[in-house]
């Protein structure tokens, strides 16, 4: 009797589209090792040896929250000791000439203004004109819908006219009804967060999506997450990436530890596999440390996302990764996974390819 791996083998060279139970079995599979070839195998197709990154700088402007969300080390209420507030002036001093992508997210602040967030857009892209800005996750963009009133349109095309490039795939969470009861119950759910980068992508500003994993989440839940994404994916085109995003345990303690590098491994190939119609999968090495971003590259990721300059998020809740990264040593890392290091931009045009040691070749 031919093994889950024979089957999938079989149907991957047919070109067949892998369904639901056929994800769940290679989620049961031990043989990570194939699993793995076959997820690289699907990555070479798309991408042959090249690797992915960006140099960017994410930006926080503020922890204060309306939300008081489970999973959340992130998160707090004006006038505790650890909130935080960022000027427009202290948001763009972050900002300098050597950026290819700005990463703007952050609470959902109760007082600041509509303005507030317009002209931030505009002055980055004042002080840094070449700076693309990937900004405001889907949970942001509903809050401002309803707090501003406008609707997400007017929201979109407002950032879209201040400097808005594309926005993160963050706030997804995980897709399930029971899980956003248990973690996040005022928090927007899948349907709202799909509307969301529905209407981005007709405006024509693309997007990213990602998954939280490693909680209480079942396979099945995250399965049926990618395949929702995989379905608006064929009615839109607009995501170009995919970005597993490891729970960090921190101070929640949803879980006694955090989701092993097998089982980062195991998402990550699955993803490849899955997602066919999406371009990019991230190993993001905030979440899963750089060692084990790196060994990604060779399980179906093709991008390691960027040098960051400074991310509270995920160092929040106590993220052991470095929380700077320089561009050598991204490519060392992709260079220690055998693979050709690609800069790129937010919007993933390639700007820089690094050859042959550490020869420079420009990108057309």
């Amino acid at each position: 009797m031919a093994s889950i791996l024979d089957r999938i083998t079989g149907k991957l060279a047919a070109q067949e589209r892998l369904t639901r139970e056929d994800a769940l079995e290679l989620y049961r599979t031990n043989d990570l090792l194939r699993l793995g070839r076959l997820a690289n195998q699907v990555k070479q197709r798309r991408w042959g040896n090249q690797a992915h990154f960006v140099l960017n700088r994410q930006i926080n402007p503020s922890n204060v929250c309306v939300l008081s969300c489970k999973f959340c080390d992130f998160a707090t209420k004006r006038g505790r000791p650890n909130a935080y507030e960022m000027t427009l002036e202290e948001v763009v001093s972050r900002c300098d000439a050597d950026l290819r992508e700005v990463h703007i997210v952050g609470g959902l602040h109760p007082d600041w203004p509509w303005s507030y967030y317009v002209e931030m857009l505009k002055a980055i892209k004042a002080r840094v004109p070449q700076v693309q800005i990937k900004a405001f996750t889907a949970v942001e963009i509903d809050f401002f819908s309803k707090k501003f009133r406008l609707t997400v349109e007017e929201v979109l095309t407002q950032l879209k006219a201040a400097g808005l490039d594309a926005l993160p795939g963050g706030g997804a969470e995980v897709f399930s009804e029971r899980v956003r009861k248990a973690l996040f119950p005022f928090k927007l759910g899948a349907p709202r967060w799909l509307e969301i980068h529905k209407i981005a992508h007709r405006l024509g500003i693309p997007t990213n999506s990602t998954l939280l994993y490693g909680h209480i989440e079942t396979h099945e839940e995250r399965v049926d997450h990618m395949l929702r994404l995989r379905a608006l994916q064929d009615e839109t085109g607009g995501f170009m990436s995919f970005i597993p995003l490891a729970y960090q345990v921190g101070k929640t303690r949803l879980v006694e530890r955090q989701a092993s590098a097998l089982e980062d491994l195991k998402t990550i190939a699955i993803a490849r596999l899955l997602l066919d119609n999406i371009p990019h999968i991230k190993a993001y090495w905030v979440t899963i440390g750089e060692e084990t971003a790196s060994v990604a590259l060779n399980f179906g990721a093709d991008d390691l996302d960027g040098t960051i300059g400074e991310e509270r998020i995920m160092h929040a809740a106590d993220a052991e990764s470095p929380i700077r990264q320089t561009r050598d040593r991204l490519i060392q890392l992709i260079r220690e996974a055998r693979c050709v290091p690609v800069e790129r931009d937010a919007l993933y045009n390639v700007l820089q390819v690094f050859e042959n040691g550490h020869r420079l070749v420009a990108a057309d």
